[in-house]
């Protein structure tokens, strides 16, 4: 009996030191977070979330940090266009998401949306279209369910990269192509060119270029998409078609992309040219 109970005791104790040692970690944790030292603040959590009871109260807090550590992380890369580094700290929010999503609010919930659509921008910046589909896919799902989180139930961000001095992001809305070409003008996809500040960030818009939709019988149709140019003054807008530049229903991502970088680099004008008045 004596036995039994000391190795009880020795047991809780081992516990308690256990407990201990995770939660003055995650204090730790905690003022690195504090300090905006997320990747130290990171290691520390990856290391004490399964390793905490997952009972115990504190087990939310370390894991709702170490979503946000992680999350943090995968944006700073993302933005910075290293993108294999923050598609493996997205892969990793998107599973610790999963894990929380019945422990937290629907708002944390909507978290795995948004770094859906992260995980689709760091394919893209590697060129893995592909892979990038499975992604999209959930969010097409979620929208005709209208499940997505308001900022991204009506079109998201796929795609971000820095071009010179320029940073170009590509957004992409969820309706599909109408049947009838000629109801109405149509945009599936818009690339925005923004000048920069010192530090890299957006400053002006300059342009933008739209995947638009061609108006002629689409049973005939070579092509159901033109890409124009579109340019705000405070007058007018400004716009004009590339006819050398179109596009299939289907859309070919890495020939969009390939052709915006061209025209950006070579600063190719559009073949016609009109202005719009704004009203006054």
């Amino acid at each position: 009996m004596k036995k039994t109970l000391t190795f009880i005791l020795l047991t809780v104790a081992t516990f308690a030191f256990g407990q201990t040692e995770i939660s003055t970690k995650y204090h730790t944790a905690d003022s690195l977070l504090q300090a905006d030292n997320y990747l130290e603040a990171y290691k520390i959590l990856k290391e004490i979330e399964p390793k905490c009871d997952k009972k115990d109260t504190l087990y939310d807090y370390i894991l709702w940090y170490y979503v946000g550590a992680t999350s943090e992380l995968e944006s700073q890369n993302r933005m910075t266009e290293q993108f294999e580094t923050s598609l493996k700290y997205g892969l990793e929010a998107l599973e610790l998401i999963e894990k929380g999503k019945s422990r937290f609010d629907e708002k944390f919930a909507s978290k795995e949306f948004w770094m859906h659509k992260n995980i689709i921008v760091s394919y893209f910046g590697l060129g893995q279209f592909d892979k990038a589909k499975k992604h999209r896919d959930i969010l097409y799902k979620a929208y005709k369910e209208k499940k997505l989180p308001e900022g991204i139930d009506g079109y998201y961000n796929f795609d971000f990269f820095k071009l010179n001095d320029k940073n170009i992001w590509g957004y992409e809305w969820y309706p599909e192509l109408p049947k009838d070409r000629f109801s109405s003008s149509f945009t599936k996809i818009v690339y925005y060119v923004y000048s920069t500040n010192p530090d890299g960030t957006d400053k002006d818009q300059l342009f933008r270029f739209h995947v638009l939709m061609y108006h002629q019988d689409s049973k005939n149709a070579k092509f159901d998409y033109l890409l124009e140019k579109q340019m705000e003054t405070d007058e007018a807008t400004i716009s004009g078609s590339y006819y050398q530049y179109t596009y299939k229903e289907n859309i070919d991502y890495k020939k969009l992309k390939d052709d915006i970088k061209e025209i950006v680099t070579k600063e190719i004008e559009p073949s016609s040219r009109r202005t719009i008045p704004k009203r006054k």
